[in-house]
């Protein structure tokens, strides 16, 4: 039953005590701003890391080497999970369902890419034949590497349209010899990409085993990309990959980039609110003992301990819920900005990466609303108890 003389009481009581009202109240406000912003900034390299792949084959799956971050197989969480080449040979060979494995790896260092007496400082990666049918590349002129310049471990290389631009102009790149950290490479192709809004074509490639054993990698792979048979169900074929492979490497099957940083992002920002309840809670017992007398005459007049704890917990709710509306509406005004900044950014030539439209949904906001709402009936009970438990002789004995 609605009671009104109560919430005029509690809303009498706030504006009674402002300033005390507005610190206990920030503290709620501070951790649920930062939980959606984080949780905002986690969706945001979700969409960016989906995003990546795109223009993509459909039906292609990503694999790439990370550390664990739970317990597995008597390991401790933390432990970097390494591919190599029989990764890829076993793949092919026991998955189930796969048609085709493809390589990736990165050549890391500080270098520029040369001719003549122009250079470059865009990236250049190894990779293998089948990668290109996975990646989406398009051939603008020459040809693509192919296995003959993989299994000879070939020094030839496939530039980007914007890569040849920077290094040769209008010229023809096509035969001519390119510096690549100390290394001659032939050019033998030319491609477009759409990826990466165009960016992927201020790129290169050379022979996935070339990379490998000219600049040290032996026997190591970054990214492994495999695409499925036709019907093959993508969860299933998921499933059956992350499988092997966490039998393989003796990681936990629910080891995952974006489920790990959704854990993170919850865990932050959890005990960021968790800052702020108990706050409440410390204030809430504070009003508590500053009421004692007032108290011990309700009870005297026969309101009932249910009474008082409602009191004292509708009080907590109010505040945790008004502070958690406003930092819920500040965080998602702030990721509204975030996500307008980097589309006006992009429109103008830039590029963020793996981070894009940062958000929540409407199903987190409500969730957030109901953690809020218990937050602060918690908050409140333990204040609400101890002034249930008042006697009123005692009270009325209180300064």
């Amino acid at each position: 039953m609605f009671d009104l003389d109560k919430w005029q009481e509690i809303f009498d009581t706030m504006r009674r005590n402002k300033l005390r009202t507005f610190l206990t109240a920030f503290g709620v406000f501070w951790g649920i701003f930062i939980l959606i912003v984080l949780l905002g900034a986690g969706k945001g390299m979700e969409n960016g890391i989906k995003r990546e792949f795109g223009d993509r084959v459909s039906n292609s799956y990503w694999l790439w080497a990370w550390k664990t971050t739970v317990p597995s197989h008597g390991l401790k969480p933390g432990r970097q999970v390494i591919f190599d080449n029989q990764d890829v040979k076993d793949l092919q060979q026991y998955v189930e369902g796969v048609e085709f494995v493809g390589t990736r790896n990165n050549l890391f260092g500080e270098y520029v890419v040369k001719y003549k007496d122009k250079n470059g400082s865009f990236r250049m990666f190894g990779a293998s034949s089948e990668f290109f049918a996975i990646n989406g590349e398009k051939l603008n002129k020459g040809r693509l590497l192919n296995q003959h310049d993989e299994r000879s471990r070939r020094k030839v290389v496939m530039l980007g349209e914007k890569a040849k631009k920077i290094l040769f102009g209008d010229d023809d790149a096509i035969g001519k010899w390119i510096d690549i950290k100390g290394v001659y490479f032939q050019v033998v192709g030319i491609y477009n990409s759409n990826e990466n809004n165009g960016q992927n074509e201020e790129r290169g490639y050379i022979p996935f085993s070339t990379l490998q054993h000219t600049f040290g990698q032996q026997n190591r792979v970054e990214r492994i990309t495999l695409v499925g048979k036709k019907g093959e169900e993508p969860k299933e074929m998921i499933h059956k990959i992350r499988t092997y492979m966490a039998k393989k490497h003796k990681f936990a099957l629910e080891e995952g980039l974006v489920s790990a940083i959704a854990t993170f992002v919850w865990g932050i920002g959890i005990m960021t609110l968790i800052a702020g309840i108990v706050g409440v809670s410390n204030i809430m017992l504070i009003i508590v003992q500053e009421r004692t007398r007032e108290i011990g005459v309700r009870k005297a007049l026969g309101a009932t301990p249910f009474s008082i704890v409602s009191l004292i917990i509708q009080e907590s709710i109010v505040i945790t819920s008004l502070a958690g509306y406003f930092g819920l509406l500040a965080g998602s005004s702030l990721l509204a900005l975030f996500a307008w900044l980097i589309d006006m950014a992009e429109a103008s030539g830039a590029r963020v990466g793996f981070f894009y439209r940062p958000e929540i949904d409407i199903a987190t906001g409500l969730n957030a609303i109901v953690v809020l709402v218990i937050a602060g009936a918690f908050a409140g009970l333990m204040p609400a108890l101890r002034a249930a438990n008042i006697k009123p002789i005692e009270a009325l004995r209180a300064d």
